[in-house]
């Protein structure tokens, strides 16, 4: 029976690594899914269904990114798990009404989106901004939270409240789409084409300004960086960079004692779509090794 398992196991990785390889990041072609909306606070939060099942595999986005970031995972995992993409509000086609764009704020809205969808439990993937948000999802709804995983993205505050807000301000003028573009383009790996960087810029740049600024205030609140424990299985798969501290390691562990954590060279924060081939590859082995996502 082990042996049997294992070669099941290969056989799944095997299929992942040929169809992610066709697929481009952000202009590749979705797979077949249901457009929806969960309704949180009377507005509209936009996601993207495929399968059906109490349980699922459920992707975040990062700031003023939106589900098509995740378009190199569907063709791994769809038809094999029940697969959602969420449009956190504020961006993609969810509502953008003028509020505070709160890590609790979009928490709900995945918990929103779980419940509209008939989803008992789920795996989150977060990335980037994503990764305080499924932290947060996982501290309002435990139960809700079978496993974490971290795509290059932070489980501690990247300075004091000062450091914040000098890192916002020139985002809050009218040269906004100029100083956003420069962040943006800070962001690049090596593996990251011309054509992936233009997508990625235009599409992120596409977010409201009032959106985009008040989503890093929020990611600014001390109170999201509490370092309570997360008892449930975690991956973490960090760009290596010098923008991470070098006890960054040491630090998840802290917070997460059944933690998988890896740091890929040669990546930009963007690794899902640079390397979709590689990242399908881990995603899949976590969940088939934490026994995850049972139908």
């Amino acid at each position: 029976m082990l042996q049997q398992a294992r070669l099941l196991t290969i056989a799944f990785l095997s299929c992942l690594t040929i169809l992610s390889a066709a697929n481009s990041a952000l202009g590749a072609m979705p797979a077949e899914g249901e457009s929806r909306y969960a309704k949180l606070d009377g507005h509209r939060v936009h996601y993207r269904n495929h399968g059906k099942g109490r349980e699922a595999l459920v992707f975040v986005h990062g700031w003023t990114c939106n589900l098509n970031f995740w378009n190199g995972q569907l063709p791994a995992f769809e038809g094999k798990q029940r697969v959602i993409l969420v449009d956190l509000p504020g961006h993609g086609q969810s509502d953008k009404p003028q509020l505070s764009y709160t890590m609790d704020l979009f928490a709900r809205a995945v918990e929103a989106v779980l419940r509209d969808a008939g989803v008992d439990r789920a795996v989150l993937v977060g990335h980037s901004m994503g990764t305080p948000v499924i932290r947060e999802f996982y501290r309002k709804y435990p139960r809700k939270t079978l496993a974490l995983v971290i795509v290059d993205g932070p489980l501690r505050a990247f300075g004091d409240k000062k450091m914040m807000e000098q890192f916002i301000a020139p985002l809050r003028g009218p040269g906004y789409k100029e100083a956003a573009s420069r962040f943006i383009d800070s962001m690049f790996g090596q593996n990251a084409t011309a054509e992936m960087r233009a997508e990625i810029k235009n599409s992120m740049l596409s977010t409201p300004q009032a959106v985009a600024i008040s989503a890093m205030e929020g990611m600014a609140e001390e109170s999201i960086w509490k370092q309570d424990k997360i008892n449930v299985p975690v991956l973490a798969v960090m760009a290596k960079s010098p923008f991470y501290p070098a006890d960054t390691e040491q630090f998840y562990r802290g917070i997460a004692p059944n933690i998988e954590y890896q740091i890929w060279d040669g990546v930009g924060h963007f690794l899902m779509m640079e390397k979709p081939g590689e990242f399908n590859e881990l995603l899949a082995a976590f969940v088939v090794k934490n026994g995850l996502l049972k139908k």
